[in-house]
């Protein structure tokens, strides 16, 4: 099963963005490179960051999109798979936190912790 749920982005679609949207669309990619400029941090950094996120909120257009930008400004693989894995323990870390209001519940209907 090669077939993917995600559709191709295409410059069709973007193009449909614009014409459905134009000031949406221009005021977010004017936001966009701001974000990614040069700054405090380096556009490098920042885009082995937007990796990271990328898979935390798993859109597959920016895990895509960033590790090719991010590879671009001469990140390495190895960066980048650490920052990955730094993102898969802040999920699990935010899973593995929020066993305390379950933990509280518990104890609430009478269970034997806290």
């Amino acid at each position: 099963m090669s077939e993917s749920i995600y559709p191709a982005s295409t410059r069709e679609i973007a193009q449909k963005r614009r014409e459905l949207a134009p000031q949406a669309e221009a005021a977010f990619q004017a936001f966009s490179k701001a974000v990614f400029a040069e700054g405090a941090l380096p556009a490098k950094m920042k885009q082995i960051i937007a990796v990271a996120v990328a898979h935390v909120t798993q859109c597959p257009y920016c895990i895509r999109g960033h590790t090719k930008a991010a590879l671009r400004h001469g990140a390495s693989e190895q960066e980048l798979m650490e920052a990955i894995w730094i993102a898969a323990e802040m999920r699990a870390g935010g899973a593995y936190a929020h066993s305390a209001l379950a933990i509280e519940e518990m104890a609430k209907a009478g269970g034997q912790t806290a």
